[in-house]
């Protein structure tokens, strides 16, 4: 037999048996038990190679096949791409839905960073307005409902910058792409945290380097414009 059919048998063996001992439990017949009446020595035997058939697989060996049966399996399951959320959601005649799926791909993969303005009324009809890191509630939170229209993507007290008009309550929040600058004399600013770029959401200003910005006319908001920052990693 070759090396290789031996490597396979011994994978075989690993992802078979849950430990060591059950591998050897396997090779232990009941007239084994009924002449040794012992099944610490019964196992004992058959790991050095007096019972059983064909050649054992000695613990260190049987434990380190595990190991990396597992480490395979682990890296198989990162290697494979999650389904996007967006993807079969019929979003036909909501456009900041189909700006989102647009874009769903390129920011879950780092290629692109989105900043979301919302300004709309809440549930208890106050009105509120904030800036949503994308990507950031792509990672945090399951965004197919929102796709599929069973909840409304709104800015929350944890997003980037959050104000109720109302009750006249703001927040603002550093997120893992992007770093918050509130008391400056440009206005709101936002540094991304990969290329240091600063992106500037003043309506009258430039945007700033690799950005631009997108209001978007659509009946699911009173207003959403979209900032789109091409990521480039500094030199």
């Amino acid at each position: 037999m070759s090396t290789e059919d031996d490597l396979a048998i011994s994978d075989s063996i690993v992802n078979d048996y849950d430990t060591y001992e059950d591998y050897l439990d396997s090779q232990i017949t009941p007239t084994d038990i009924y002449y040794l009446e012992d099944e610490d020595l019964a196992r004992q035997l058959v790991e050095l190679g007096y019972r059983g058939s064909g050649e054992t697989l000695k613990r260190d060996e049987f434990l380190a096949r595990k190991k990396a049966a597992e480490q395979a399996r682990l890296n198989k399951l990162r290697a494979t791409p999650k389904p996007l959320a967006s993807a079969f959601k019929d979003v036909t005649g909501f456009p900041f839905l189909a700006s989102l799926a647009e874009r769903e791909e390129m920011v879950r993969n780092g290629k692109l960073t989105t900043i979301i303005f919302i300004r709309d009324k809440n549930a208890k009809g106050q009105e509120v307005s904030g800036y949503i890191d994308y990507a950031h509630r792509l990672k945090t939170e399951n965004f197919e409902p929102y796709f599929e229209r069973k909840k409304k993507l709104m800015p929350t007290m944890t997003d980037l910058s959050f104000y109720n008009w109302e009750t006249q309550t703001s927040t603002s929040n550093a997120t893992p792409n992007f770093q918050v600058i509130a008391d400056n004399e440009a206005g709101l600013l936002f540094k991304n945290k990969r290329d240091r770029k600063v992106i500037n959401v003043d309506p009258k200003a430039r945007p700033g380097d690799n950005s631009r910005r997108i209001e978007l006319h659509t009946h699911e908001y009173t207003q959403v414009v979209l900032y789109d920052h091409v990521t480039r990693r500094k030199t």
